[in-house]
C-alpha cells in the first residue's frame, strides 16, 4: 500500500510541475502579444528568453580563443569555463586558462549582478597575487579580446531598459528586433541591438554602440546545439564570433564538450578559489 500511495503522489506532482512550467510561458507568450508599448513588448520578449534559458543549475564548458589583429595574425587560447546559477541574483563564472603557456594558470572569476555593479577578479599567476578589476573599467578588454569584461558577465534583465525595434530575418530566422540601453553608468556602450529568434528565443546577434552612440562591434552566435537538463532543453552556441569595427580585429570563441549538474557550490567560485584552480 505504501508503493501505491507513493506511485498516486508522483502522479499528482508530476502533472502540476509541467502545468505550472506551460502556464507561466503563456503568461510570457501573452505579455508579448498584448504588449501596448514598444518599452513594454521588448521587456516581455527579454523576460521570457531568460525564462527559457533558467534552471540549468551549474556547467562546465571547454572554449579555444582565437585572436586576429587587422592585418589577420592569430593567436589561440585554450580556456576551460564554469558557471552557476544563483537564485536572486546574477550567475557567477570562472574562466581558466590552460595554454598557451605566457597565460596558463590565468583565471578570471565573475559574479555578476542583477541592480548592482558586477564584482570581478583576475589571478595571475607569474605575480601570485589575485587582483580587483575596477567596477569602473568593465569596458576594457577581456584577456586581449574584443569581448570588454562586462559582456563575459551574465546579462540580467534588469541590466538594461528595453524597446522593441520590429521583426526581422536574420540567418533564415523570424527574429524579434530589440534595443537595449545599460543601466550601470559605466558601461562602456551607449545601447546595444539584439536579434532574437522566435522559436526557441536565443540571442542571433548583438551590435554594439561606444558611448559616443557610434557602431563599435557586433557579436554573432552561430550552431546553437540541444542539451537537456533535468528535463528541460537548453540551448548553447558552438560558436561566437565578434568582429571590431573600430579597429578591424576580431575574436572567435568556439565551445565544446558542455557539462551540466558537476555538483558546484559557491565555495568553487570563491575568491580563494582562483589561487588554487587546476
Amino acid at each position: 500500500m505504501k508503493r501505491l500511495f507513493l506511485f498516486f503522489l508522483l502522479t499528482l506532482f508530476i502533472p502540476l510541475t509541467t502545468t505550472a512550467g506551460s502556464f507561466k510561458e503563456q503568461q510570457l507568450e501573452q505579455a508579448i502579444s498584448k504588449a501596448k508599448t514598444r518599452q513594454a513588448k521588448g521587456l516581455a520578449i527579454t523576460r521570457m528568453a531568460d525564462y527559457r534559458d533558467s534552471g540549468w543549475g551549474d556547467s562546465e564548458a571547454n572554449m579555444v580563443m582565437t585572436l586576429r589583429n587587422r592585418s589577420g595574425q592569430k593567436s589561440i587560447r585554450h580556456l576551460r569555463v564554469r558557471n552557476m546559477e544563483v537564485t536572486g541574483d546574477g550567475d557567477k563564472s570562472l574562466s581558466i586558462f590552460d595554454r598557451p603557456r605566457d597565460v596558463k594558470g590565468t583565471a578570471v572569476l565573475t559574479w555578476s549582478h542583477a541592480l548592482k555593479p558586477d564584482h570581478q577578479w583576475i589571478y595571475l599567476p607569474a605575480l601570485k597575487r589575485v587582483k580587483r578589476i575596477s567596477s569602473k573599467n568593465k569596458s576594457g578588454p577581456f584577456m586581449g579580446s574584443e569581448f570588454a569584461f562586462e559582456d563575459i558577465a551574465s546579462q540580467e534583465v534588469e541590466k538594461y531598459t528595453y524597446k522593441y525595434l520590429g521583426s526581422q530575418v536574420f540567418n533564415k530566422m523570424n527574429c524579434y528586433v530589440i534595443e537595449r540601453y545599460p543601466e550601470y553608468k559605466h558601461s562602456g556602450y551607449k545601447r546595444q541591438q539584439v536579434w532574437i529568434d522566435k522559436k526557441h528565443f536565443n540571442v542571433q546577434k548583438t551590435v554594439f554602440y561606444d558611448r559616443k552612440n557610434a557602431l563599435l562591434k557586433t557579436l554573432i552566435f552561430k550552431g546553437y546545439k540541444p542539451y537537456v537538463v533535468n528535463g528541460k532543453t537548453y540551448w548553447r552556441t558552438e560558436k561566437m564570433f565578434m568582429k571590431n569595427h573600430q579597429t578591424g580585429k576580431s575574436t572567435l570563441l568556439e565551445w565544446e564538450d558542455y557539462t551540466f549538474n558537476k555538483g558546484f557550490t559557491v565555495r568553487d567560485f570563491d575568491k580563494s578559489t582562483l589561487k588554487r584552480v587546476r
